[in-house]
């Protein structure tokens, strides 16, 4: 199994691909429609979106627990 200290890392990695996912699905479905070979497409937008969003969550998952912390507190 891996380690408890990489669980941050595995979430954000887990997230940003099924995120990734869906949102370049449904960008890569409203510009080209439903084309043969579209899952061909979708993977290729996928592979390049889920670059920038695991590095990007990374980062801003931090940042938004902060802000989250500031606007709950009372």
């Amino acid at each position: 199994m891996i380690p408890p200290r990489f669980a941050p890392y595995l979430f954000g990695f887990l997230l940003s691909g099924f995120m990734s996912a869906i949102v370049s699905g449904v960008a890569t479905f409203r510009a080209a429609g439903l084309p043969p070979g579209f899952g061909g497409l979708w993977l290729g937008a996928w592979l390049t979106s889920w670059s920038i969003a695991f590095p990007s969550v990374l980062v801003a998952a931090p940042l938004t627990r902060r802000l989250v912390e500031r606007l709950v507190r009372h």
